[in-house]
């Protein structure tokens, strides 16, 4: 008997070494040992020899790229929780099926957008330059004032998975949870995060005290928080985004932000990063992380874990634990 042939396997940028042994182990992997993205046209190339396509969240899966992919492309086993970067329409007309890896980064993007939400309101970032820069004279009763988020209101726009890990982290610093999502969560969930759903967006925005992005991109959540939604937002309150860049409008936060219409931004994803408007950037009141929300030892190997599973149980002939598809969406 001959022994099955391994899929060939591209992986997109590098991953952690024990992700790589073990698919270097069970499949034929082509790994990225430097660790430079691919251009578009190297991703064309890739995925005209690949059986199986890892891709992550810095490589866009167009359609030009589908189309162009060789007919032994069956699988783009995508390392991360999002899809907004693959062409999923296009993968589905070739009959590619897509997976991603949700559930492994909940822990610790909660735990980013609560570190956020807390280095915001209390200045952790402004005060932190201060004592950076030589200039800080010794405390003083005025002094570096941020404020109490015990018996604020957080709005949660995105009550998936990310979201209601926030809320139970919220409450526990004694916040008061209100939340908007496509769906109303079930009783039960809603009870133990004591949580209050709001069918209008409109209207929760205009009495939150904090508001957390916790949805993901898609072209219905493109500019969710449009120029309009912002300016519905008290001057005192502030916004936490670890989810897409694309779910704000940039440029109309970044003025209001300037003007002191909104109090401040806690900010891990940017509309066109790796890009981030220069006037962001000169701006005291955001605090600015390099979309570092699950960045994590533990989280990264988990998700490689599962796209490991995801090309194994592909292989064998099964359907894949993660597929991603449209409809659920």
């Amino acid at each position: 008997m001959t022994e099955k042939k391994k899929p060939l396997v591209v992986v997109t940028r590098k991953l952690p070494d024990v992700i790589e042994t073990r698919m270097m182990e069970l499949f034929d992997a082509r790994l990225n040992s430097d660790d430079e993205p691919l251009s578009h046209a190297q991703l064309i190339e890739v995925a005209q020899v690949a059986d199986v396509l890892v891709p992550t969240v810095t490589d866009r899966i167009d359609r030009e790229v589908i189309e162009k992919a060789g007919p032994q492309l069956r699988l783009i086993a995508s390392f991360g929780t999002g899809v907004d970067h693959i062409d999923l329409k296009a993968a589905r007309e070739r009959g590619i099926s897509v997976t991603n890896t949700p559930g492994v980064l909940t822990e610790d993007t909660a735990d980013m957008t609560m570190a956020l939400l807390l280095a915001v309101g209390r200045r952790l970032a402004e005060g932190e330059r201060l004592v950076r820069s030589g200039q800080w004279k010794g405390w003083g009763p005025t002094t570096m004032l941020g404020h109490r988020i015990q018996g604020k209101r957080l709005g949660i726009l995105g009550m998936g998975r990310i979201g209601q890990a926030l809320a139970r982290r919220a409450r526990a610093f004694g916040m008061s949870i209100h939340y908007h999502n496509r769906r109303r969560v079930y009783p039960d969930v809603e009870q133990e995060l004591e949580a209050t759903y709001w069918d209008s967006l409109d209207q929760m925005l205009a009495r939150m005290d904090v508001v957390s992005i916790n949805c993901p991109h898609t072209p219905a959540t493109y500019h969710l928080l449009s120029e309009r939604r912002l300016k519905l937002l008290r001057p005192h309150c502030f916004i936490v985004n670890t989810s897409r860049g694309e779910v704000i409008d940039e440029t109309a936060l970044t003025r209001m932000l300037s003007k002191g219409e909104i109090a401040g931004a806690g900010l891990d994803v940017f509309e066109h990063e790796p890009a981030v408007n220069p006037k962001l950037l000169r701006l005291d009141n955001v605090v600015l992380l390099p979309h570092m929300g699950s960045a994590t030892i533990e989280g990264r190997i988990d998700m490689g874990e599962k796209v490991i599973i995801n090309i194994k149980t592909f292989a064998d002939g099964h359907a894949p634990p993660d597929r991603v598809l449209e409809t659920l969406l």
